[in-house]
């Protein structure tokens, strides 16, 4: 199924995938009524076009039919988890990748500073504490505003995109019907990207701590010449565990590809930071 309205059913479809819950099945009626409350608008969706929308499922091997039982395949599974991706924005990808980075970067600034100046615990606790903070309130903010003009801009050019294929349908009742209920749909998407976003720039500022509490708690807690081994050690294990495989699984490139990338951007970013903060603080 091209995702390229040029008629209200195509609407309907992908209104019909993004309606499927978790265990990918329902019943007609429930899924309908799901629908309506869905887009707010009960007069949007009819009787005759949901069936007809569903048996064009069911033609594109989308979804199965057992009487009033409907079940996505997984064709249909997929394609329903891409268009909840894409209209939804739910995988906060981005956010993720910086705050790990972020926090891997941040974690091995205050780490090597406080080893080659010989910083005490104090004065590195409140260093720490200081960037670590500053890094994550910076990754949310940024986040939550940046992130939610960007969605809504793309929302919007989606939206225009979608209606000028609408525009052409001839019948001028089908045609004000299909924008309708296109204009319903992206109100509806509009208000659930904002609650998206904010759990996206919340989830990016905890990743940014907690991946750069863990090395520095590391670093302070432990005894010399442990606590510099075990701290970069547990910024290695974030680096290539959970960034490198979670940037190389949503790329598609392979592993080592990443990880020479990944590694590359983070020994730059922290010697470039040293070097600053040596200009900076140098007598």
């Amino acid at each position: 199924m091209a995702f390229n309205p040029s008629e209200m059913h195509d609407i309907m479809r992908v209104v019909m995938l993004i309606n499927f819950g978790r265990t990918c099945e329902c019943e007609r009626d429930p899924l309908m009524n799901r629908i309506q409350k869905f887009l707010g608008c009960y007069s949007c969706v009819e009787k005759s076009d949901f069936d007809y929308s569903i048996n064009e499922l069911a033609e594109e091997g989308l979804v199965t039919v057992q009487g009033e039982k409907l079940r996505l395949t997984d064709k249909g599974a997929k394609l329903s988890k891409e268009f909840k991706g894409l209209l939804f924005k739910r995988e906060p990808i981005l956010e993720i990748v910086a705050g790990l980075t972020d926090g891997s970067i941040t974690s091995l600034m205050v780490i090597l500073s406080a080893f080659l100046g010989g910083l005490g615990t104090p004065i590195t606790i409140f260093a720490a504490s200081l960037t670590l903070a500053a890094v994550a309130l910076t990754n949310f903010s940024s986040f939550i505003l940046g992130g939610k003009t960007e969605d809504i801009a793309d929302l919007v050019s989606l939206k225009t995109l979608m209606e000028y294929g609408l525009h052409n349908i001839p019948d001028h009742e089908e045609r004000d019907k299909s924008l309708m209920l296109v204009k319903n749909l992206f109100v509806v998407l509009k208000k659930e990207i904002g609650r998206v976003n904010l759990f996206s720039a919340a989830l990016c500022a905890v990743t940014t701590l907690l991946s750069g509490l863990i090395p520095i708690a590391s670093y302070i807690l432990l005894p010399p010449p442990l606590n510099i081994i075990i701290s970069l050690s547990f910024v290695g294990a974030i680096v290539m565990l959970f960034l490198v495989r979670y940037r190389s699984k949503k790329t598609g490139v392979h592993w080592k590809v990443t990880l020479i990338e990944t590694v590359g951007i983070i020994i730059v970013a922290v010697i470039v930071s040293l070097l600053i903060g040596g200009t900076i603080y140098a007598p």
